[in-house]
């Protein structure tokens, strides 16, 4: 539900003095050492944005943006060295419909203003890992939730809006809901999160939304942009086209914080190969862990590499028994979703170091008496199940 608009505009002097009197060599010390205090430039000083669309540059490579897009009440941000506060968020807008605005920081494009220096829009296939570390400074007299927005589409556009959008939900305040449905539950980077899936007019959207409100995390963005491949609502041949972390409030808000904001793309990847590439044959160990309920089942699967050479790009083939079907799957797109199936690396965990391994799950639906899958395989060679 994040931004339909966003778009932006930009010290340092010192003096050292010198005292020259031998008769007042105690002072010459004490004036050296404050020359050397006032020499050091001192730290940018705040950013106060009130206009509408206004915005501004911190660390010299995001953009902080007012983006106040659904009410024509007063909302001013005070950009910072790290991050931004929201000084003044004046007025309220129903909790079941859109949010007022989207105060935030990001690294990438957004209505044709790129954050300076980044490599984004960049194909999803072509991203090794993005790092990024967040934090946040809540209130509880408001109406709002705290988002970590991740934008996708088929094209690398800078500007309007993309296809989908990645919403993480690190804390939300009042009677609101994420846009669509709940669709069950994720592990995504070693969290649980409910999953929202649905459409805005716009564009679709995929929420993971914290049960708990969670003040500062450092995480991998693809983690997150493998589940929306592996759910179909984006390909590997897609572009990440910005990353953007602050807040919806719909009632009030002043007082909200982003402390700090960081947020790195690593390219040079090994991808996730052609379709039809079973890449790298290797010598394998499988260890298959379930969670079983009447009707129902979660597995995790981790694929240990035995070989002495390193796996680039892997599919792990295995048989469901009868009667046993996937609902959905995390960290590996996995097809059909019965009988023999095949799970497919995503672009961010397709090689497998000597010695190392890679782990996967999905969630099913059984009828009859549970059982486990009796082989499994590595890119076409058996493996030893543990």
């Amino acid at each position: 539900m994040a931004s339909f608009l966003r778009r932006t505009r930009h010290r340092t002097r010192h003096r050292v003095r010198h005292l020259r009197t031998a008769a007042t060599a105690a002072l010459v010390t004490l004036g050296s050492l404050s020359a050397l205090v006032t020499a050091t430039a001192p730290a940018q000083a705040d950013t106060l944005i009130c206009d509408q669309f206004g915005s501004t540059t911190i660390q010299g490579r995001y953009v902080v943006q007012n983006n106040r897009w659904g009410t024509s009440a007063t909302q001013c941000v005070n950009a910072t060295a790290t991050g931004f506060e929201l000084t003044r968020a004046d007025g309220s807008v129903p909790t079941n419909g859109a949010p007022k605005s989207y105060p935030s920081v990001y690294n990438g494009c957004h209505y044709t203003n790129c954050s300076p220096g980044t490599n984004l829009p960049m194909r999803v296939d072509a991203i090794s890992s993005a790092p990024t570390s967040i934090s946040y400074g809540y209130v509880n007299n408001a109406v709002y939730n705290a988002s970590y927005d991740i934008w996708l589409d088929p094209t690398p556009r800078t500007d309007g809006v993309n296809r989908t959008e990645i919403m993480i939900w690190f804390n939300r305040v009042g009677p609101i809901q994420p846009i669509g449905s709940p669709t069950g539950t994720a592990t995504v980077g070693g969290r649980t999160w409910e999953v929202w899936t649905g459409n805005n007019g716009a564009n679709d959207v995929i929420s993971f939304v914290a049960p708990s409100a969670i003040t500062a995390w450092t995480f991998d963005v693809m983690d997150f942009v493998d589940q929306a491949v592996a759910r179909g609502l984006a390909q590997p041949s897609w572009y990440v086209t910005s990353v953007q972390a602050g807040f919806e409030p719909w009632q009030n808000g002043a007082g909200l914080r982003v402390d700090s904001f960081s947020s790195t793309i690593n390219t040079g990847g090994p991808g996730p190969g052609d379709p039809g590439d079973p890449g790298t044959p290797a010598a394998c160990r499988v260890t298959y862990a379930t969670n079983v309920w009447p009707g129902g089942f979660t597995a995790n699967v981790t694929v240990a590499n035995t070989g002495s050479a390193p796996v680039n790009g892997w599919k792990v083939a295995f048989t469901l028994p009868s009667g046993q079907n996937v609902t959905n799957a995390w960290n590996a797109t996995l097809t059909p979703s019965s009988g023999a199936v095949t799970a497919t690396n995503t672009p961010s965990n397709a090689q497998i170091a000597p010695n190392g391994t890679q782990s996967f799950g999905f969630q099913g639906t059984y009828t009859g008496t549970f059982a486990r899958p009796a082989q499994f395989s590595l890119n076409g060679t058996a493996c030893a199940v543990a």
